[in-house]
């Protein structure tokens, strides 16, 4: 039997600009997701992949060494709709092949089982996680990986390999990666909120992709501010920083702050993470925060320590 696990991830500056280099801070989370490898004599690939709260929402039967999909059942709100779930799995796989040929391609066969420890809709990484852990199992380059796949700039890929806050700047499949020791004095202040649904980053790709232009000057910028926030020391200024990170990322993505749509009477400061629309928000505060952000709809208030590796 094998094992791999993967960290699950957060983008606490540079989301959109990460895309075209700029140096952002990331944070792995506490939770993540397993990959479970068991060797069986037929030649078949059986894959289950199981929630937070143990429950199967992805069956599949590969017939190997061709890959070819048997059979396939899913309880799933998957961007792109159910039906795709389980090609999605067989494209991840065959390029997985490409990048080694002799990845599955012989008559032994597998059972594999998923765990994800954090809610499937939290968007903290369900395929970035499965990506690095089928790229470990395969002995395959997972940047590769991710860019044959998904695409995206493989912030969340180095997340899922380190165990600590790290500063990110994506060169291709070689991203410079450094870890880095951002532990706030007033992390007791800071607070994650998730926005009860689940954004599609590809999405929030392709509309990046279409309004942007030269955006030498913000990439610098938000380089910059990613240095700031790494080397702030009180509350206050951070608050500050947050909200110029918040204008510069507006005004480029023509979409007003999340401070401004929905918490405009917050006593805090609120901060889009990622592609904006929907996942988690970080949000300054205190111990009244949660029961703020509850009143208005968001139940998933939780604080940094909790949720921060």
């Amino acid at each position: 039997m094998k094992e791999f696990y993967s960290n699950g991830k957060l983008l606490l500056t540079g989301e959109y600009f990460v895309l075209d280099g700029a140096k952002s801070l990331a944070v792995p989370t506490t939770c993540g997701q397993d990959l479970i490898i068991q060797p069986i004599e037929e030649p078949k690939l059986i894959w289950n992949s199981f929630t937070n709260e143990d429950k199967c929402w992805l069956e599949a039967i590969f017939d190997l060494p061709k890959l070819r999909l048997v059979s396939a059942t899913f309880e799933s709100e998957e961007d792109g709709g159910n039906d795709k779930i389980a090609e999605n799995l067989k494209e991840i796989l065959i390029q997985t092949q490409k990048l080694n040929p002799e990845f599955l391609n012989n008559e032994q066969g597998f059972m594999v089982k998923t765990n994800l420890t954090f809610p499937k809709n939290w968007g903290l990484g369900t395929s970035s996680t499965l990506i690095n852990n089928i790229a470990n199992w395969a002995k395959v380059n997972p940047y590769k990986l991710l860019e044959k796949t998904f695409g995206g700039s493989g912030y969340d890929i180095a997340c899922a390999q380190n165990n600590s806050p790290i500063l990110y700047i994506k060169k291709n499949t070689n991203p410079l990666i450094e870890k880095v020791n951002f532990n706030p004095s007033f992390k007791e202040n800071l607070y994650f909120v998730y926005l009860n649904k689940k954004q599609n980053s590809r999405e929030g790709i392709q509309h990046f992709r279409a309004l942007k232009e030269n955006l030498t000057s913000e990439i610098n910028q938000i380089s910059n501010l990613t240095n700031e926030f790494l080397a702030c020391n009180n509350l206050k200024d951070f608050e500050q920083l947050i909200i110029e990170h918040e204008q510069i990322v507006s005004k480029t993505i023509q979409i007003k702050p999340v401070q401004e749509q929905l918490f405009s009477d917050y006593f805090g400061q609120t901060k889009s993470l990622g592609a904006w629309g929907g996942d988690f928000i970080l949000a300054t505060g205190n111990e009244d925060s949660s029961t703020y952000f509850k009143q208005k709809g968001f139940e998933t208030v939780i604080a940094y320590q909790d949720l921060i590796l």
